[in-house]
């Protein structure tokens, strides 16, 4: 057989052991975009008798609406996606490539652990590979796809990338085997059950839910546009929100970003707060919006979210926006004991190391700890707004107050009443000591936004 021959089989041969991946790797893409490497690279499996084709893995490089991105797509027919130290090295040379080139990465994932018979070799081979993603973390933009099931090791690569897909009716995650999971609990629950994005709510993992990876292709450019063209022309500037005015609502305060703009992360955990990537008149912005008609309780978990989205936010230079309505720590004895304050402390580390704008919104209740953290002056913010039917006090009503002094005998109830009443607790008390920068008409607030995020740019 002469040598083009021998190529166009062995071609065929790696092809046809990766049908399933090249697919969604091609849904994913530009047609015709994409550059493989590596892609002749294989090694025999003792333990069973097989070679992995491609060392079960995808690797190389393409465009996504036109945007360059290095893809790693493990192959779930070669060995079941069994994770090897040749595969962990094929993926680390994906990822020297972004780093060197600073373009993000991506993973479509499907394992279902280590191969049998690796041994120690493949746990330092994940260990490489983790270690790597890890150091990229904050620099290069990583996203993940869990792309079917993926359990062990590898797994934590979805906790390490900025971004993580669900794909609904497809995708599981677990640090073991869900049955394994399932059994110890004496439970019998189905893979989805125990890994897919209900029953992993409270790890903070899947930022997206989607049908299928055609989908992602959509968020994925929107995302890297904000990121990379981090101010643009926008005619929205000056919109009129009147809507503000009679109802200041998270719901109604989503219409301030540009249109078609906004992409809401972590929606499936913690809906109190919600967090945005999204354009105020032109600019790219990380924003929160606290969301609860009475205030929002802190609690270790939705703390959590907010740590890792001003992270988020400090890393890639984003401009960071918070929409207040918070009335403090839940007062209960589950978060009395848990690692709120622990979470706290670390958010406000973090909080001081972003370097860009920082402006605060009190469209609610700012109240107590809910003020010292996210309206504060003194905590670094640029800007402070308040609406005229805020709240901004030390308690959120005379009982919490008269709580709190209980154990005082000369505490005067009529003067407290006084103080905390509705009249005494509005933001122009704030305002007269300088806390607060101006307190606006709600449905003007894009133009403030828009004039303090103009000035601060860097």
């Amino acid at each position: 057989m002469d040598k083009l021959s021998l190529l166009q089989k062995r071609k065929k041969q790696l092809i046809d052991a990766g049908k399933a991946i090249r697919a969604d790797v091609n849904a994913l893409i530009d047609e015709d975009s994409f550059v493989e490497f590596s892609c002749f690279s294989f090694s025999k499996s003792e333990f069973y008798g097989e070679n992995a084709e491609g060392e079960g893995v995808v690797t190389g490089f393409a465009t996504i609406n036109d945007y360059p991105f290095y893809i790693v797509a493990q192959n779930s027919a070669v060995l079941s996606g069994g994770v090897s130290k040749a595969n962990c090295e094929k993926i680390e040379k994906c990822l020297n490539q972004a780093e060197k080139t600073s373009t993000p990465i991506i993973y479509l994932l499907s394992s279902l652990g280590v191969q049998l018979g690796e041994g120690i070799g493949a746990l330092e081979g994940l260990a490489k590979l983790i270690l790597k993603a890890s150091q990229m973390k904050g620099t290069v933009p990583q996203y993940l796809v869990v792309d079917g099931e993926v359990y062990g090791q590898i797994s934590v690569l979805a906790a390490i990338c900025d971004f993580t897909y669900f794909i609904d009716k497809k995708s599981a995650l677990c640090a073991n085997s869900p049955l394994v999971v399932s059994a110890h609990d004496g439970k019998n629950l189905g893979k989805f059950e125990v890994g897919g994005v209900n029953g992993l709510k409270n790890t903070h993992i899947a930022c997206f839910t989607v049908k299928d990876v055609a989908e992602i292709k959509d968020s994925l450019t929107a995302i890297n546009e904000l990121l990379s063209v981090p101010v643009i022309d926008s005619e929205e500037m000056n919109d009129v929100l009147t809507a503000l005015d009679t109802k200041p609502t998270a719901k109604n305060l989503v219409a301030l970003f540009d249109k078609e703009t906004a992409l809401e992360l972590g929606a499936s955990f913690c809906p109190e707060v919600r967090t945005y990537l999204a354009r105020i008149g032109g600019i790219a912005s990380a924003c929160v919006i606290f969301d609860s008609e009475n205030g929002v309780e802190l609690t270790a978990g939705n703390v959590r979210k907010l740590k890792d989205f001003a992270e988020f936010a400090c890393c890639y230079g984003l401009p960071y926006v918070t929409f207040v309505n918070t009335i403090g720590i839940r007062s209960d004895l589950a978060t009395n004991d848990s690692l709120v304050l622990k979470e706290i402390g670390e958010y406000v580390s973090i909080l001081d190391c972003i370097d860009s704008a920082k402006i605060s919104v009190v469209y609610g209740k700012a109240i107590g700890l809910g003020y010292t953290l996210f309206a504060a002056k003194s905590m670094g913010y640029d800007y402070s707004y308040a609406f005229a039917n805020a709240k901004i006090a030390l308690f959120d009503s005379v009982q919490g107050a008269e709580i709190e002094l209980s154990d005082d005998k000369k505490v005067d109830h009529a003067k407290l009443a006084a103080k905390y009443s509705d009249e005494n607790s509005d933001p122009v008390n704030a305002a007269q000591g300088g806390y607060i920068d101006n307190i606006i008409q709600p449905s003007f607030l894009k133009r403030y936004l828009t004039a303090s995020l103009q000035m601060l740019l860097k």
